[in-house]
């Protein structure tokens, strides 16, 4: 992992660029089971988590759920019988910033 589970979300009020490609690419070779997924021409970081069963699911979509409004920043979450869909970016920005990159990575050490 990086320096980046170390990290805090900061605000961003929508003057932010979004993340340079290359910039982009660099920090997803930390974080190989993530894709960028283009949305309706927004870029989004997405992973699906699998698991046992539809409670262990569950269980994580929370987990998320309270890092996210620890750290102030939220994805989408699709909750589904053992799996479950995260998708990081930021709305202010349309794409992906580094506030999605620290999340994608907290995100990983709470399986």
């Amino acid at each position: 992992m990086t320096q980046l589970e170390n990290k805090h979300c900061v605000p961003c009020e929508g003057t932010a660029a979004p993340m340079a490609p290359e910039e982009l690419q660099r920090q997803l070779s930390y974080l190989p089971e993530w894709k960028v997924v283009d949305d309706s021409g927004t870029p989004k970081l997405v992973r699906v988590f699998t698991f046992k069963d539809f409670q262990t699911a569950l269980d994580f979509t929370v987990r998320v759920g309270q890092l996210a409004e620890a750290e102030g920043h939220h994805p989408a979450l699709l909750t589904e019988w053992g799996k479950v869909t995260v998708s990081w970016w930021t709305h202010a920005i349309g794409g992906i910033h580094l506030n999605d990159l620290i999340m994608a990575t907290k995100t990983e050490k709470l399986v």
